[in-house]
C-alpha cells in the first residue's frame, strides 16, 4: 500500500478493493462478500447494482454530460426539482440543488442569511445549532456541527457567529428530566440563547431531526419539535433542518419531519437521493424565502459548477422514481419495526444501554453500567464494527462521544431499504456473537 498514490483518511490501512456491487451486497476483488448493513454510510437506499438506473444516466449522457446552471436549465434538472416538491412537506416551493451533503449545508447557510437581508432584517448573521451533531466536512459546516473530536484541528478557521446548544437526548437528558414530565427544557434553551445573543442577531436554527452518525439515531419526542418551531416563529429565525442522511424514505416517511407534522423553511438533502449512484445533495426552500428574495434582489448570490448537473440529475430522478414505484419509503418503515424489535434481544447483555431508531435508522448505545449510563473507557462499536466486517457484515461505528460528545459509542445501523426479515436475523445473530467476543476480551462478564 506504501506505492500507492492514494491518500486514505487511514493513510497505512489495507483496504480491501472493490469488484461490484449487487442488491444488499458488496463483492471485493477476492471474491469475498458483504452484507451492506450500513448502506455504505446511509447512502444506498435502493441497493447496489439497480440497472435501470444506470440506464437512465447513460440515455442523458447520450444527450449532454454537462451544461453550466447558470446559462441553461434542462429538462430532467426541472422534473427532478417538480418531484422533489411533491414529495416534500406543504409550503416548500424550490430546490436548489449541489453535489453532496457539505455543499447542501453551506448552502442552506447562505440561503438564510440572505433571506434575512431581503426581509429588512440585516443584523440577523448568527446560527444556532446543536452539540452532539454533524452537519458537513468543510469548515463552514464543521463549524454548524457539534461533534468536538472533528472540530478541534480546524476551530481557528471557524466563523464566530455560530453557537450551540445541549441536544435532545432523552436517554441522557442533560437536565436529569424524563419525557414526559419535562417542560421541554432543551427546547427552551434555543429561546433563551436566542435572548441573550439578541433576537435581531440570530437568523437560524439548523438540527438533525433524527441524528446521524455523532449519536447514532436521537429521536426527539413530538413537543420538542413544536416548541422550537414556535420559538423560532418568534424571534423570526429560521428553523431548517438536515435530512441528509434522513431525506428521501431512511425514517419510514419521506422525510423525518413529516413525523411531526411540522414544515421547516430550509431543508439540506443529499445520501438517500442519489443513493450512491451520482453525486448530489441540495436545499428545498419554502415559498416565504423563494417569494422575499424574488421580491428583493431576484437573485440567489450562491452557486457551485455542478449544481444541476444533466447526469446527476437523471440518476437522482430515476433514484426517486424507483423508490416511489417499489414502495420503498413503506418498506424502510415495516422493516425498521421489524429490526428495532428483532434487535430487543441485545438487552440482555449489560454493555447495551440503549437501543432506539426510526425506519431504517437505527442505533445501538454501549455502556459500562446500565443503571448510571456511565460510559465504556474504549472504542466498542469500533470493535464490533471490525469483528462483524471481518466476517462479511458491514456495520458502522467507531464514533466517539454519543454520551456527553467525548466520551460514549453507539452503532449506527442504516442498511438499503430492501433488506430482509432473514438478513435481519443474520445480523442481529452476528452482533450477538460480535458483543460476546468484545466483552469476553475485555474482561466484561455477563451471564447467559
Amino acid at each position: 500500500m506504501k506505492n500507492e498514490n492514494v491518500l486514505y483518511s487511514v493513510i497505512e490501512k489495507e483496504y480491501p478493493e472493490v469488484d461490484h456491487g449487487e442488491g444488499m451486497y458488496i463483492y471485493d476483488k477476492n471474491g469475498k462478500k458483504y452484507l451492506d448493513c450500513a448502506a455504505g454510510i446511509g447512502v444506498v437506499n435502493i441497493g447496489h447494482g439497480v440497472k435501470e438506473i444506470t440506464a437512465r444516466m447513460a440515455e442523458q449522457a447520450d444527450k449532454v454530460c454537462f451544461v453550466y446552471g447558470g446559462t441553461f436549465t434542462s429538462a430532467v434538472r426541472r422534473n427532478l426539482a417538480r418531484k422533489i416538491i411533491d414529495v416534500a412537506p406543504e409550503g416548500m416551493d424550490k430546490v436548489f440543488l449541489c453535489s453532496g451533503g457539505s455543499e447542501a449545508m453551506e448552502s442552506l447557510m447562505k440561503i438564510a442569511r440572505q433571506y434575512q437581508i431581503e426581509a429588512g432584517r440585516s443584523t440577523k448573521h448568527k446560527i444556532i445549532a446543536r452539540w452532539q451533531s454533524y452537519h458537513g466536512n468543510t469548515i463552514g459546516t464543521l463549524a454548524l456541527g457539534g461533534r468536538p473530536s472533528w472540530r478541534e484541528k480546524y476551530e481557528e478557521y471557524f466563523p464566530k457567529n455560530i453557537m450551540h446548544i445541549p441536544p435532545c437526548n432523552c436517554y441522557r437528558c442533560p437536565y436529569g428530566l424524563s419525557e414526559g414530565t419535562c417542560r421541554t427544557q432543551c427546547a427552551q434553551e434555543l429561546e433563551r440563547v436566542i435572548k441573550y445573543e439578541g433576537a435581531d442577531t440570530v437568523a437560524a436554527f439548523v438540527m438533525e431531526p433524527v441524528t446521524g452518525t455523532t449519536s447514532a439515531a436521537v429521536i426527539p419526542p413530538a413537543k420538542y419539535m413544536k416548541k422550537v418551531r414556535e420559538i423560532c416563529d418568534r424571534y423570526n429565525v429560521l428553523f431548517c433542518v438536515d435530512e441528509v442522511i434522513t431525506g428521501f424514505g431512511r425514517t419510514g416517511k419521506n422525510f423525518a419531519v413529516d413525523h411531526y407534522g411540522i414544515t421547516p423553511d430550509l431543508i439540506g438533502f443529499a445520501k438517500g437521493l442519489g443513493s450512491g449512484y451520482v453525486p448530489i445533495g441540495g436545499v428545498i426552500v419554502s415559498r416565504k424565502i423563494v417569494d422575499t428574495i424574488a421580491a428583493g434582489t431576484g437573485s440567489l448570490t450562491h452557486s457551485f459548477t455542478f449544481s444541476g448537473n444533466p447526469i446527476a440529475c437523471a440518476g437522482a430522478e430515476a433514484v426517486l422514481d424507483y423508490i416511489n414505484s417499489n414502495g420503498l419509503v413503506e418498506k424502510s418503515r415495516s422493516m425498521g419495526e421489524v429490526f428495532l424489535k428483532k434487535l430487543e434481544v441485545l438487552n440482555k447483555y449489560p454493555v447495551v444501554g440503549d437501543i432506539r431508531g426510526l425506519g431504517l435508522l437505527l442505533g445501538v448505545e454501549f455502556v459500562r453500567d446500565k443503571s448510571t449510563k456511565e460510559p465504556l473507557d474504549f472504542n466498542f462499536s469500533a470493535e464490533i464494527s471490525s469483528y462483524c466486517f471481518e466476517r462479511g457484515i458491514m456495520i458502522t461505528g467507531g464514533v466517539l462521544g454519543s454520551a456527553d460528545g467525548v466520551n460514549g459509542d453507539a452503532l449506527q445501523i442504516a442498511p438499503p431499504f430492501i433488506i430482509t426479515e432473514e438478513q435481519i436475523d443474520t445480523v442481529v445473530s452476528m452482533l450477538e456473537s460480535a458483543i460476546e467476543f468484545v466483552m469476553q476480551k475485555h474482561g466484561i462478564e455477563y451471564k447467559a
